[in-house]
C-alpha cells in the first residue's frame, strides 16, 4: 500500500471524544439549568428523596459501628461510674454500721457505769473502779484480769462487783494488774443469805452448767427455798460487805434417794460480759486491831494482901 493511502486516525482505544472545553461548557450550562430549575420548580426534590432512600442502608451500615462504639464506651463509663457509686455506698454503709455498733457499745458502757455509780452511792466500803482487760489463759478456770494492782491498793481477797452484784474476788494481786476469780469458778465459794427466809448457806461455783451458775450445797431436801429467791452476801466471811446481791434461785431438784436438795442459782452479775467493775477493800481489813492482852501487874512490895 502506498504511503499516501495510510489511515492516520487514532485507534478506538485512544479516541478522546469531545474536547475538554466542550465538556466544561456543557456541564456548566447543565448545572446552571438544574440549579435554576430546582430553585424555581423544585424539580430535583423527588430525585434527592429517592437518592436518600437508596443511600439510607449504606449510611446505616457506615454509621452503626460508630454508634455501637460510642454506645459501648458510654455503657462501660456508666458501669464504671455505677460501680464506683456502689463501692462508695458500701464504704459509707460500713462506716455507719461501725458507728452504730460503737454507739450501742458506748450506750451499754454508759449504762453500766451509771449502775456502778449508783451502787457506789449505797456502799460505805472504800472502793475504786477498774476495767477488765482480758480473760485468764487457763481454760479450766473462770478468771479475768483487771487493770488495778498493788500499786493502786488492791490486795488479795478484795471483793469485785459490777453494776448489778458480786462478780468475784481478787485471788492474785500484782503491781499493775490483778487476777479476779469469778463466782462461777469451781474453787470459789461465797456465804449467802436468803432475803426471803433469812437462812444462811454457801454458794459454790458450778462452771460445768450452761452459761455458768452457782449451786447451794448441803441444803436439806425440805428446806424452805423457792425459785426466784434472791441471795445476798451474809458478811460472815469477813470479805464481802453485807447485803450485796449475789444470785437468784433458778432450779430446785428434790430427790427421794438423797437427804439434800440440788439448788442451782443464776448470778446477778454479768460474769461473762463485765467490762467495768468496782474493787472493794475486804471487810476484815477495815476492822480495828484487837490490842494484845496486857501482862499481869506484879504486886508492890509491902502492899497488903
Amino acid at each position: 500500500m502506498p504511503l499516501g493511502t495510510l489511515d492516520r486516525t487514532p485507534p478506538p482505544f485512544f479516541k478522546q471524544g469531545p474536547s475538554a472545553l466542550t465538556k466544561l461548557v456543557f456541564f456548566s450550562a447543565l448545572s446552571l439549568f438544574l440549579m435554576v430549575a430546582d430553585s424555581r420548580f423544585a424539580l430535583m426534590r423527588p430525585l434527592r428523596a429517592g437518592l436518600a432512600i437508596a443511600l439510607y442502608p449504606v449510611q446505616w451500615m457506615v454509621l452503626e459501628p460508630l454508634r455501637l462504639l460510642q454506645g459501648g464506651g458510654a455503657y462501660f463509663e456508666g458501669m464504671g461510674a455505677l460501680q464506683a457509686k456502689a463501692d462508695n455506698a458500701e464504704r459509707q454503709l460500713a462506716a455507719q454500721s461501725l458507728r452504730s455498733g460503737q454507739v450501742e457499745q458506748l450506750t451499754l458502757e454508759n449504762q453500766r457505769l451509771r449502775q456502778l455509780l449508783e451502787l457506789r452511792a449505797h456502799i460505805t466500803t472504800p472502793s475504786q473502779s477498774a476495767e477488765v482487760l482480758y480473760d485468764a489463759a487457763d481454760a479450766y478456770t473462770r478468771k479475768v484480769v483487771i487493770d488495778r494492782g498493788t500499786a493502786q491498793g488492791v490486795v488479795a481477797g478484795s471483793p469485785v462487783l459490777d453494776g448489778l452484784g458480786v462478780l468475784g474476788q481478787v485471788t492474785r494481786a500484782y503491781p499493775m494488774v490483778s487476777e479476779v476469780t469469778l463466782l462461777i469458778d469451781r474453787d470459789q465459794a461465797i456465804p449467802v443469805l436468803n432475803t426471803r427466809t433469812g437462812a444462811r448457806s454457801v454458794a459454790y461455783g458450778d462452771p460445768s452448767s450452761f452459761g455458768g451458775q452457782l449451786e447451794l450445797r448441803f441444803m436439806a431436801g425440805n428446806s424452805d427455798v423457792q425459785v426466784g429467791d434472791v441471795l445476798t452476801t451474809s458478811g460472815v466471811d469477813g470479805v464481802y460487805p453485807v447485803g450485796l446481791q449475789v444470785a437468784k434461785i433458778a432450779k430446785i431438784e428434790r430427790r427421794a434417794d438423797s437427804a439434800f436438795a440440788r439448788i442451782y442459782c443464776t448470778p446477778v452479775a454479768q460474769v461473762a460480759a463485765a467490762r467495768h467493775v468496782m474493787v472493794l477493800q475486804p471487810v476484815g481489813s477495815q476492822l480495828p486491831e484487837i490490842p494484845a492482852a496486857l501482862p499481869p501487874v506484879a504486886p508492890k512490895k509491902g502492899a497488903k494482901k
